[in-house]
Formats: structure tokens, C-alpha cells, sequence
């Protein structure tokens, strides 16, 4: 079994626990629900190993690795994981970083959470509805929100609009 902050998170039992190694990361909050829930076994057998160590084991992508970075065709960018809508392309803007950004997602597509795992906080997005690991969310963005949701290619699908 991997051991990593979403598998420690859930054999702890322990908020004290989870703070003590992991810092702020689910040490105040009870565990989310996710509606689309799979066993580990089935989440491996459903993704590609990139999108599953991205969305379940919550791993970054080498910035540039993604096609989706510079994907610029009008459609809806969606979760890897259980095919949930959660960008517009309309959002998406080139941030310089790397990874497919995006200054707002579709209406209640994503959730978020804080992130302390690199000793330092930072916002942590997920897919709302299997809980997959996204990205971060940073407050660098362009207007109308000046937020920027640095998203990992390896987790989401790009549909075209016909």
C-alpha cells in the first residue's frame, strides 16, 4: 500500500496525528464525502499511472509535460478521474508557469482545502465530486478574479466544442 498524506489521512484516526506530520492538512476538519468513490484497485485500473499518482496520491507533473498546457481550442477541460466538467477554456489564460491555468472554474466543480505538506500553507484543489487531486490555487491571477488554479494536465480530459 503507498504511503502518502491521503493514505495516512484516512488509517490515522488521529487529527493530533495528521498534524503532527503533515502539518494544517486535515487535522481540524472531518474527512470529506465524495459521491464517485472507487477502491485503490480500481482507481489504477481506471487511470493512466500519471493521472493516478496526480489524482490519487497527489503528485506534480514535470511543468511543459502537458498537452493540455497548451491546448487553446474552445471546450471544457474535466476530471480524469470521473469525467466532472471543471474548466471552460474561455477561463484558461497562459500564466508562464507550466501547467494548464485557469482564473475561475465551472460552478461548483471544484472544492478546496488548505495544504501545509511543503511546511508552508497553500490552497489545495480537488475535484468535488471523486475528491482527485487538481492543483493549487494562488492568488496571482489575471482579472476578473485575480485567482490562478494551477492545475496538473495528468488530471483532467479536454473535450473540443463541436
Amino acid at each position: 500500500m503507498p504511503h502518502d498524506r491521503r493514505t495516512f489521512l484516512a488509517l490515522a484516526g488521529s487529527g493530533a496525528a495528521a498534524f503532527a506530520l503533515f502539518g494544517c492538512r486535515g487535522a481540524t476538519a472531518a474527512p470529506e464525502k465524495f459521491a464517485y468513490v472507487l477502491t485503490d484497485a480500481q482507481w489504477k485500473a481506471r487511470l493512466s499511472p500519471a493521472a493516478y499518482q496526480t489524482l490519487r496520491h497527489e503528485a506534480t507533473e514535470r511543468p511543459y509535460s502537458s498537452p493540455l498546457n497548451a491546448e487553446h481550442r474552445a471546450g471544457v477541460f474535466s476530471c480524469a478521474g470521473c469525467a466532472l466538467p471543471l474548466f471552460s477554456s474561455a477561463t484558461k489564460f497562459e500564466s508562464g508557469t507550466g501547467w494548464p491555468s485557469f482564473w475561475q472554474p465551472l460552478a461548483n466543480a471544484v472544492r478546496t482545502r488548505r495544504d501545509g505538506s511543503l511546511g508552508f500553507t497553500r490552497t489545495e484543489v480537488h475535484c468535488r465530486n471523486c475528491g482527485g487531486h487538481l492543483g493549487h490555487l494562488f492568488d496571482d491571477g489575471p482579472k476578473p478574479t485575480g485567482k490562478r488554479y494551477c492545475m496538473n494536465g495528468a488530471a483532467m480530459t479536454f473535450r473540443a466544442k463541436r
